[in-house]
């Protein structure tokens, strides 16, 4: 039998709990999700419409949004069109039926980060929504000590400070997140596949490709004129470890 380690609780910044709004037509699917999310200690509050959504989104302001897209009144794009309109870049996390690739890079690229398609697993809705708000820096697990180390390097999940050496590494979001994930499985080989999935969370074909971009992007700033720290493994994927 396997035993996992415990999830660190997670929690705003100044310690309340994190808010999160759920916003379906189903209201089965709501009461499933919002039992679910409350059961991580959230602040849960849901909405039956596009409208219902937008006032509640300014009412009670959350960390988080699952946001189902084919709704009545106004679906998930407007909806998400009107928050970022407004100035609002809560992170969404779009729940649909739909499943194709267009469907998929049409919420994203209307500014939702990450997609969920029915059926769909709970506890997948919870990890996703747990990456989304840790990535936003609105969400602190309780536990966790939040220095990664490899070597001489070292990383910051609080603060987002990168250092190697000594010297700071300024980083954008992405390269942040594929560095954590790396750090976080350190000696171990990760493929491109798993990499997508965990970084990008999504698993479109064809962009294995971005993967390879960003990782020299992080060699270039991490190991250029220093003893490397990030490997390939050819046919297999990266790894990243303290030189021997």
């Amino acid at each position: 039998m396997t035993v996992t380690a415990p999830v660190p609780a997670l929690h705003r910044p100044d310690g309340s709990a994190l808010r999160v709004l759920v916003v379906d037509d189903e209201q089965m699917l709501t009461d499933l999700l919002s039992m679910a999310l409350r059961m991580e200690g959230w602040d849960v509050r849901t909405a039956a419409s596009g409208f219902q959504a937008l006032q509640a989104a300014r009412d009670f302001d959350p960390d988080a949004m699952v946001l189902d897209i084919m709704m009545p009144d106004l679906d998930g794009m407007a909806v998400l069109q009107r928050l970022r309109q407004s100035g609002n870049d809560v992170p969404v996390l779009f729940l649909t039926a739909k499943d194709a690739v267009s469907d998929r890079v049409a919420g994203l690229t209307a500014g939702g980060d990450d997609y969920v398609t029915k059926p769909f697993s709970l506890e997948e809705v919870v990890a996703r929504l747990r990456g989304l708000m840790r990535r936003a820096g609105t969400a602190l697990a309780s536990d966790a000590e939040p220095i990664l180390r490899v070597g001489d390097l070292s990383l910051n999940e609080d603060s987002h400070e990168v250092e190697r050496s000594g010297d700071e590494i300024e980083l954008t979001a992405t390269e942040f997140e594929l560095l954590r994930y790396l750090m976080r499985n350190q000696r171990r080989v990760v493929s491109k596949a798993q990499i997508l999935d965990r970084v990008w969370n999504y698993d479109f074909g064809g962009r294995s490709s971005v993967v390879e971009l960003y990782i020299s992007y992080l060699r270039k700033k991490i190991d250029q004129g220093r003893e490397p720290l990030i490997h390939t493994v050819r046919g297999v994927g990266y790894m990243i470890k303290a030189p021997q």
